[in-house]
């Protein structure tokens, strides 16, 4: 380890950091200064366990040999090649790649450099497709509350999350929003898909009577809520917005920038429910969160709408400067060859299990009013402190970092989403963690 990396720098104003409590941070600093598989390493030499793979992304684990070796190799061939008008050919072979383990009839791939590029994509394909269709009047998008579609402006008007929208404004217009499946009164403490509130979704023929099927573009949901604090859908409930699109043109989009890539067990949601969408956003575990990077798929029937006109002509006005980036693409390439030669994207149906019954062992932990679980996701749903929402579960996150293990929080919610390579055993040393925290927080 570099002497760079043993110290915390003098100066930590400059960098004003995303979605932290700077000042807290700032007074205390936590920092990583190098990782392996399941482990971080701390600046003063102590070993962390992963119990988020990062921020939902390093699904294969930290600092594995493909994917790095994959990144110095393309480095020194080719850095940069623009995407407009010209192309290289890994990023070809990425896009077969990942159609071949993408639901079937998701023929294309369109590529991005995060999961709110991803969003803005996806949401910008819906309303063009049906205007190339002849349906222009088909503007409007309906997201559902609790939702997290990012944080650029489309994102956070589809989303649903309060934080996240309530200081920036009037956000996009034709917007509105179904209800959250979040039903602790009859659904605490379920293990895996909860029994009831797959009528929540009979929502969108409510909104299709309010502002008529023909001025609705498309309709974005999480198959499971990720940031919102894990929340699942009710039996059901997918398959009945499948229908509801289907019945009257609206296009369904998941966001799966957490739930693809393995995290349920399968490749995709859409794979684990038997639900496919039109259109699927993704990015952190394409790449294995190692370089930014995200991919929209969509049907072909979408892709080929477009394809009309002069071949000479531009078909659709989109793109990021380093969409397909050639060294992104190498990362990718090196995630999907571990993830294969591992057999990642199944392994947590395989581990789902002894998840599942860690999880619910901290059942009657203080301060626990709900655990939520599928795949390798869980939630620990705290009570919060009076007058002090998210202190409770703030402090939690602090003390499992003192005592070794990484977690999230969003409000006073814990959520666990480690790297898929994780054992039963190390399953047990991070579900021991967070009992301890539970027995020692206020």
């Amino acid at each position: 380890m570099s002497n760079r990396l043993k110290v915390t720098p003098n100066d930590l104003s400059a960098f004003w950091m995303p979605f932290t409590a700077n000042r807290q941070f700032k007074q205390a600093p936590r920092m990583f200064v190098s990782a392996k598989d399941m482990h971080y390493t701390t600046s003063d030499g102590r070993k962390v366990l992963d119990g988020t793979a990062g921020l939902w992304c390093v699904n294969a684990g930290h600092c594995r040999p493909k994917i790095t070796e994959a990144i110095q190799q393309q480095a020194a061939e080719l850095d940069y090649a623009p995407a407009f008008q010209m192309g290289h050919p890994i990023v070809f072979e990425l896009a077969n790649r990942l159609v071949d383990i993408a639901p079937k009839g998701m023929d294309h791939v369109f590529f991005t450099n995060s999961g709110s590029e991803s969003v803005e994509t996806a949401l910008k394909m819906a309303i063009a497709y049906h205007r190339v269709r002849g349906e222009g009047s088909r503007t409007r998008l309906i997201g559902r509350e609790r939702g997290y579609h990012g944080v650029n402006f489309g994102g956070i008007s589809v989303g649903g999350i309060v934080s996240n929208r309530k200081m920036f404004g009037t956000l996009l217009g034709g917007v509105d929003h179904l209800p959250h499946t979040h039903l602790p009164e009859q659904n605490a403490f379920s293990k895996g898909v909860p029994e009831h509130g797959a009528e929540l979704a009979n929502d969108l023929e409510r909104l299709v009577t309010l502002h008529d099927a023909s001025t609705i573009a498309a309709v974005i949901v999480e198959p499971v809520a990720g940031s919102t604090g894990v929340i699942l859908p009710p039996k059901g409930y997918l398959q009945k917005l499948r229908e509801i699109c289907t019945k009257h043109g609206i296009l369904l989009i998941f966001d799966e920038v957490i739930t693809g890539f393995g995290r349920l067990g399968a490749p995709f949601a859409a794979d684990y429910f038997g639900v496919t969408p039109d259109i699927m956003t993704t990015a952190k575990g394409v790449s294995n969160g190692v370089i930014p990077m995200g991919a929209v798929f969509v049907k072909k029937e979408i892709h080929d709408a477009f394809m009309t006109g002069p071949e000479h002509m531009i078909e659709f006005f989109h793109g990021y400067t380093y969409s397909g980036n050639p060294i992104a693409c190498a990362a990718a390439l090196g995630t999907l060859d571990t993830y294969k030669e591992e057999g990642l994207l199944t392994r947590g149906e395989e581990l789902s299990s002894y998840w599942e019954d860690a999880l619910h062992s901290l059942k009657g932990e203080p301060h626990v009013i709900d655990i939520r679980n599928i795949g390798l996701i869980g939630a620990i749903e705290l009570a919060p402190i009076a007058g002090s929402p998210t202190k409770r579960a703030f402090s939690a996150f602090v003390k499992a970092f003192e005592r070794g293990a990484l977690i999230r929080t969003t409000g006073d919610i814990i959520a666990l989403s480690p790297p898929l390579i994780i054992t039963k055993g190390q399953i047990n040393e991070l579900i021991d963690h967070v009992r301890d925290v539970l027995r020692s927080i206020d």
